[in-house]
């Protein structure tokens, strides 16, 4: 796999998907000062040569991004079903370009004929309904964690955010041991890629044990791709809404929102969590 990004910082290369813009600050003296602004461009995957969607993303970890969203998608069950990512720069964003299997590719086929061959407005009709809320396979129950060691979870979050740390503008996924070391995680301007990012180095890493932390709110699209790829356990930050709890329920994920210091909240499952 080859990745081929120039990205152009005005004044620096040491953190790869921020920009240093000359900015007013309002302040005593109102003068010209330089900022650092997260990047966001459009970055387009296609699988085996036919373009599949356009994201708004920050330019970094894209084959990640490529593992994680086409794992959490369904387009793919394991990594080993890609054969090739290759990124580069396009016209008015970047491009990254998937080589699938060609079992995985028919079935993609397939699946894309399906949707543009049904009728309605949006999500309206029932089959739009079916596709946006994917069965999921429930889950087994192999995972615990003490809800003990996500005090010192919840700092090493913002170890991975170098973007984050110098604009403030993006969210944050982690990987967190049994014992509650932060393995590693990802950021992006948007939250959904930010956890495909994630779940892409999970994959490659093979970790197995352990749960996702998000910086986000638990919508129920996080919830749909943390179990598509086999994770039983998701904390976040924020808050979460009432599908996310149906979804999680009905797939055997274990829930757990406005996860803070000293306290969190257990939607789902609870069984999976020591102390809640």
């Amino acid at each position: 796999m080859k990745t081929d990004v120039s990205l152009q910082n005005s004044s620096s290369q040491s953190a790869i998907g921020v920009q240093q813009l000359t900015v007013l600050r309002h302040n005593a003296l109102n003068t010209p000062e330089k900022d650092w602004v997260a990047e966001e461009v459009p970055v387009a995957l296609s699988y085996n040569g036919i373009a599949h969607v356009v994201m708004m993303a920050t330019p970094k970890e894209l084959e990640e991004f490529a593992i994680g969203f086409s794992l959490a998608e369904g387009i793919i069950e394991s990594p080993q079903e890609i054969y090739g990512i290759d990124v580069h720069n396009g016209c008015n964003g970047i491009e990254v370009e998937i080589e699938l299997a060609t079992r995985r590719f028919v079935g993609l086929k397939e699946r894309r004929r399906a949707m543009a061959g049904r009728t309605g407005c949006g999500v309206c009709g029932v089959e739009q309904l079916g596709e946006v809320l994917r069965p999921v396979k429930p889950l087994p129950f192999t995972q615990q964690f003490d809800l003990r060691l996500l005090d010192g979870a919840l700092p090493q979050l913002n170890q991975v955010q170098t973007v984050g740390q110098l604009t403030g503008c993006t969210h944050a996924a982690g990987w967190i041991s049994p014992e509650g070391q932060m393995l590693g995680g990802c950021e992006d301007v948007g939250r959904h890629v930010a956890l495909d990012k994630l779940l892409g180095v999970r994959a490659k890493q093979g970790w197995q044990q352990g749960a996702v932390l998000v910086s986000s709110r638990a919508s129920y699209e996080m919830v749909q791709k943390a179990a598509m790829c086999g994770v039983e356990i998701l904390f976040a930050v924020s808050a979460t809404t009432t599908l996310a709890v149906q979804v999680a329920e009905q797939c055997n994920l274990t829930l757990v929102g406005f996860s803070k210091p000293g306290r969190a909240t257990v939607y789902t499952h609870a069984q999976r969590i020591i102390g809640a």
